[in-house]
């Protein structure tokens, strides 16, 4: 075993850049896309002004952009195992610059909207292709690690991207935010030709293409156990973030940049969760880890709603004070369990990790609905806490009933590395 995992390294490290630089290229790639999602937002009120439209046609601008992100996981991931990372990669982001510029010289929002579609469909290529790379490069148990590392990089920069749109925004208006993101997207398009070499694996002359991989991940318990657990961790995500301002600014009376602070707080909470999961993945199993994320989600999840049918989360300290030990719990979840997910069938990376981003994108536009709904049309965060909750069980649920017990997994890595040794980089 020891050797094959040497051997991998070796390999890994001959073919490409350094650490540190592939970490960058990374973080670079899949940050692309959901930082001129978030980049855009402050200036949606001044985007209905300019061009004398309702708010609500505006934030289709944000809404079809989650639709294109969906979209472009299920289509690129496949696509990126038929005919390898990066051409596929530099397809898409080459999609996403002439996007870009089509939304810098819009006339109309319909306009923009399209080309808004487009930007998401080419940019999030970099999203589902980036965890495919790391499936390439690294073994299982450095997946979950390498992809909690790129999150916490990424979320630096997420975090920070709203300020930055609107400070851009106030300062030169709202098209200079897409002169912005366009010369970002060619920067990461030049960086991905000029230092990403190809990292697919050599499939087997037996793999049977696109419907052989689709049908060995659709019969696998493993893969459908980890998709539909970080699937479902995710959706706690949606759910809180749809119901949340509702709650805090229309129930407990507070102001929009208030919540908006309280907010960023459970995003601190995911970040460091990431970051513990960066030191412990590669000490522990997979399945410990998300073990120990999904009793920690419980628990939190469970105080949340004991504190609000007792009445006592009514004000913000408690509501998000709960939901941060849901948030750092979550990173364990969803980076093991993607980890989980993309290791059922390397050859197939592309594929499974498309799978997983788009249930997720697409479930969450429902769900960020669904917790909306709630947090309207209720004066109590209950049935918002009992939503994130029921998540909570059901994410546990998938881990009991769906994934195989650990002697299975390990007889999946025995057979993956045995095609390593039969040649397979």
């Amino acid at each position: 075993m020891h050797g094959v995992v040497g051997r991998q390294d070796a390999l890994a490290n001959a073919n490409v850049a350094a650490p540190r630089v592939m970490l960058l290229l990374l973080v670079a790639m899949t940050g692309v896309a959901p930082i001129s999602l978030y980049m855009l937002v402050p200036a949606l009120p001044l985007l209905a002004t300019s061009f004398a439209s309702d708010i609500s046609i505006a934030q289709m601008t944000v809404s079809l952009y989650m639709v294109g992100i969906a979209c472009s996981q299920i289509l690129m991931g496949p696509l990126s195992d038929r005919f390898g990372r990066r051409p596929v990669l530099l397809a898409g982001l080459t999609l996403m610059v002439v996007a870009s510029l089509a939304c810098v010289f819009a006339e109309s929002l319909p306009q923009l909207i399209v080309a808004r579609f487009f930007q998401a469909f080419g940019g999030a290529t970099g999203m589902v292709v980036s965890r495919a790379i790391i499936r390439d490069l690294y073994r299982r148990e450095r997946i979950s690690s390498m992809i909690s590392l790129v999150i916490a990089v990424m979320m630096i920069a997420q975090m920070l991207s709203p300020l930055t749109g609107g400070l851009i925004e106030t300062a030169f208006g709202w098209r200079a935010v897409f002169y912005v993101i366009t010369a970002g997207s060619i920067l990461v398009t030049i960086a991905i030709a000029l230092a990403l070499p190809e990292t697919r694996r050599v499939r087997p002359k037996t793999g049977g293409g696109f419907r052989g991989d689709v049908g060995s991940l659709l019969t696998s318990r493993a893969f459908i156990g980890y998709v539909l657990c970080q699937v479902l961790a995710s959706q706690i995500i949606f759910t809180f973030a749809g119901g949340g301002p509702y709650i805090v600014v229309t129930h407990m009376g507070r102001t929009g940049a208030e919540y908006g602070a309280w907010f960023a707080t459970t995003g601190f909470a995911y970040l460091i969760g990431n970051l513990f999961c960066v030191r412990y993945s590669p000490r522990y199993q997979l399945e410990k880890l998300i073990w120990f994320g999904l009793a920690l989600q419980l628990f939190g999840s469970f105080l949340n709603l004991v504190w609000g049918l007792s009445g006592i989360n009514q004000v913000p300290s408690w509501l998000f004070g709960t939901q941060m030990i849901v948030m750092f719990a979550n990173a364990f979840v969803m980076s093991n369990s993607a980890a989980g997910a993309i290791s059922v069938r390397p050859e197939a990376a592309g594929t499974a990790s498309g799978a997983m981003g788009f249930l997720q994108m697409g479930v969450g536009a429902l769900l960020s609905q669904f917790g909306a709904w709630l947090g309207g049309h209720f004066t109590t965060p209950a049935p918002l806490n009992a939503a994130v909750f029921a998540l909570s069980l059901a994410c546990a649920s998938t881990m009991v009933f769906i994934i195989p017990r650990r002697n299975v997994v390990v007889s999946e890595e025995l057979i993956e590395q045995a095609e390593e040794e039969g040649g397979i980089v």
